[in-house]
């Protein structure tokens, strides 16, 4: 009985941050490099099947279909001497004195396309997908991107513009700037940002083109941190698209909206912090609503992940004082977004506010005050997100986060919380993930490792099984049972709710909306017959599909009930000196949210009693040989 309660206990256990379904994806289209790429970037343009990887001399164009993918190599070459001079000049970065492309954006009618040429950085502009041009002279390579590629380096296109943010590094404070385009070149004040690393960058849009923003993510140095805190701050910054700088004796080739706040991500009330902004994506609409996702460490490389309203940090950007400033602030506001020739938002009095005390004085909190209730063995590295418009004309956010270990875990995120749908192992070798893109559009998701880049769909419908119950319970927001079809469905992005005839349930794990009876079904296995000595060990594998549901095992109808081990992908029944195996039949039940199954059964037959020919041979032997030697692993 104890070993019952144990193991009913370390199911539920269990079930409260794993992944319901586990999917090994070896089907997917994928492109392979040649050699190891250990720092690229990828770009996608949405509504496109085309993927460009930055790799290392090379970029690649990878055109992907259902088939497979074409890829076409635009080289970047880099003359040996300036390899050996790099050498020369700094043997701490051997490894990184070649040409690694780290930015590839589309500006405009342009490509750009920058590398770090062994740590004198060159950009050109790519024509027709096949020759790289010089930039023009004016455009300084070493303020779009950093010298060596594990230095972090941030860029964005937007509204014909190219901004990027460079990480501080040796004797390089760090800065945000707008590099390239029809706007005017600005860059951060250096006294504004502490030792930044740049963690991503986003344009917030507005209904007013007027008030479009764009956001930084990063981490600081904490410069008045005590011997118990942790040594960095993550922060967002915030510039308006529309800044022009400033008058002619007050920064007039700087930002003149640059705000900074405090982000927190760690559980209310408790000490335990993740400081160091590590990656962030945003989901955003034209009505300055929506959530910014971020991975986020703490100092022992613990990753979390936590979430953030658009609406309160527009509020906080828009209300708070600013630190350091007691005075009242003059309307408007410093930092507003306003046309250069608007003299009352840039008149000396606001421009030295915004220049002495950019940093306002409100946290931003995380949605709920604390992170998502994921796994925390899990160490995420890459982060995207998806809005999904449901059977029910709601909309849920769908997480990607992918691993160090070559996973990519699908989550549902409610106001209820996290709820993990499913994970999937894509690659042989477990590379850790360094790149993800996503196309809402087309419905594709692309993964990257060092090795390898390949291609998956957000709606894999057909994985989740062939019952209503199965497709209900999955809780994908892509997915719905349609009743007139009998199967589990994408849902068509011209579906009519109130003609259709799809069913969905997003918000609880409940399949009472497919109107099956909550008592168990009729025994619907016919039991596989098995040959065992009497004395010898006899262990019986029950496939495991939802590690959600609650596992049991059943002899002879319910007389005695058997506690279900999950080991692996099975769950394994084992005897016990309460309850010893004999002859009878062995059923493996499976509940979850009411729904009970069977999923196997067993007749044992010790050896002298009647079996079928058949299965003697092959089951009795194989299975159970097979079994014991997975269990005593």
């Amino acid at each position: 009985m104890n070993l019952l309660i144990l193991a009913t206990l370390f199911s539920v256990v269990l079930a409260e941050k794993s992944p319901r379904l586990k999917f090994t994806v070896m089907e997917s289209p994928r492109f392979r490099f040649m050699k190891p790429e250990n720092y690229t970037m990828v770009y996608h343009q949405q509504e496109t099947d085309v993927l460009y990887v930055g790799g290392q001399g090379v970029i690649y164009k990878l055109t992907f279909s259902d088939k497979g993918v074409h890829d076409t190599q635009i080289h970047a070459v880099m003359d040996e001497n300036a390899k050996e001079m790099c050498v020369s000049k700094s043997p701490a970065w051997k490894q990184e004195c070649a040409n690694f492309i780290t930015v590839i954006e589309r500006v405009g009618d342009s490509f750009v396309v920058c590398g770090t040429r062994a740590g004198a950085p060159k950009c050109w502009l790519l024509v027709n997908d096949s020759v790289l041009t010089d930039m023009p002279e004016e455009t300084a390579a070493s303020n779009i991107l950093a010298p060596y590629p594990s230095q972090r380096s941030i860029s964005l296109s937007a509204d014909g513009n190219l901004y990027s943010a460079l990480s501080a590094v040796a004797g390089q404070t760090g800065s945000i700037r707008r590099t390239y385009g029809s706007k005017k070149q600005l860059k951060t004040e250096n006294k504004w940002l502490q030792n930044p690393q740049f963690a991503g960058a986003a344009v917030i849009p507005h209904t007013e083109k007027l008030k479009d923003e764009i956001y930084f993510f990063f981490s600081e140095v904490n410069g008045t941190a005590s011997l118990d805190e942790e040594p960095y701050r993550a922060r967002i910054g915030r510039v308006c698209m529309v800044d022009e700088g400033g008058l002619q004796n007050m920064l007039p080739n700087s930002w003149t909206t640059f705000l900074k706040a405090r982000v927190m991500c760690g559980k209310a009330g408790t000490p335990v912090q993740y400081n160091n902004f590590k990656q962030a994506f945003v989901l955003s609409s034209h009505l300055r609503t929506g959530l910014i996702y971020g991975i986020f460490s703490n100092a022992w490389n613990t990753t979390v992940v936590c979430a953030y309203s658009i609406e309160d940090i527009d509020r906080a950007f828009s209300t708070s004082k600013l630190k350091g400033y007691n005075s009242p602030l003059s309307t408007p506001r410093p930092g507003t977004c306003a046309f250069r020739n608007n003299t009352q938002a840039h008149n000396q009095k606001i421009l030295t506010v915004i220049k002495d005390h950019p940093e306002i004085e409100d946290v931003i909190i995380p949605v709920d005050e604390a992170p998502l209730d994921l796994p925390v063995q899990d160490h995420f590295t890459h982060i995207v997100a998806d809005t999904v418009l449901a059977v029910n004309d709601e909309h849920y956010s769908i997480i990607y986060l992918a691993t160090e270990k070559g996973k990519v875990l699908k989550v549902l995120h409610t106001i209820e919380g996290a709820f993990i749908i499913a994970q999937y192992s894509l690659f042989h070798d477990d590379s850790p993930v360094i790149n993800m893109a996503i196309d809402s559009k087309k419905g594709h998701l692309y993964i990257g490792t060092e090795l390898e880049v390949q291609r998956i769909p957000l709606a894999d419908c057909g994985r989740y099984g062939a019952s209503c119950q199965e497709c209900i319970l999955s809780r994908d927001p892509y997915c719905a049972w349609d009743e007139s079809k009998k199967k589990c469905t994408a849902i068509h992005p011209n579906y009519n709710i109130t003609t259709g005839t799809l069913v969905q349930n997003l918000d609880h794990s409940n399949a009472s909306v497919c109107g099956y009876a909550t008592a168990p079904k009729a025994r619907s296995t016919i039991p596989k017959q098995v040959l065992v000595d009497k004395d010898g060990p006899v262990l019986l594998p029950c496939p495991v599909r939802s590690y959600h549901a609650t596992y049991r095992w059943e002899k002879d109808n319910c007389i005695k009930q058997y506690p279900c081990t999950i080991s692996g992908s099975s769950c394994v029944l084992a005897p016990t000196p309460d309850l010893p195996l004999k002859e009878g039949v062995f059923r493996c039940m499976v509940e979850e949210s009411g729904l009970q199954q069977e999923v196997v059964s067993y007749k044992l037959v010790f050896n002298g009693g009647s079996l079928c020919t058949s299965l003697a041979s092959t089951l009795g032997s194989a299975l159970l040989l097979a079994a014991t030697a997975h269990w005593l692993l």
